[in-house]
């Protein structure tokens, strides 16, 4: 059975448009979560629901995660930029870019 704190954090995700991303940190921040930015990161390792776009989430610096490289080499990197995801020549997300802004998208 699903707590409702991951329920919460895979609705928040659903929301996440493609060709943006947000860190764990801000997730946590915008929904509450208590154990911040590590809570929503073990929500996000225990997904299994498909439509949740959890390849949207990145850490604070804009690095992907190897978990999703059960798949294959840079599986997240991969599905972002297939979304037109920017990443800087370090091999991070490019967040200036790239970061989604709850508050403003779609009041423009």
């Amino acid at each position: 059975m699903m707590s409702d704190s991951y329920r919460k954090i895979y609705d928040a995700v659903k929301t996440i448009p493609a060709g943006k991303v947000a860190t764990y940190g801000l997730l946590a921040a915008l929904l509450g979560v208590k154990g911040g930015g590590h809570a929503v990161g073990f929500a996000m390792a225990a997904c299994k629901d498909e439509t949740v776009p959890c390849h949207r989430v990145v850490d604070r610096l804009g690095g992907t995660k190897a978990a999703f490289d059960v798949y294959g080499v840079n599986v997240q990197r991969s599905l972002l930029e297939g979304e037109g995801v920017l990443f800087t020549p370090e091999g991070r997300v490019d967040l200036s870019r790239c970061l989604w802004q709850p508050e403003t998208e779609g009041n423009e």
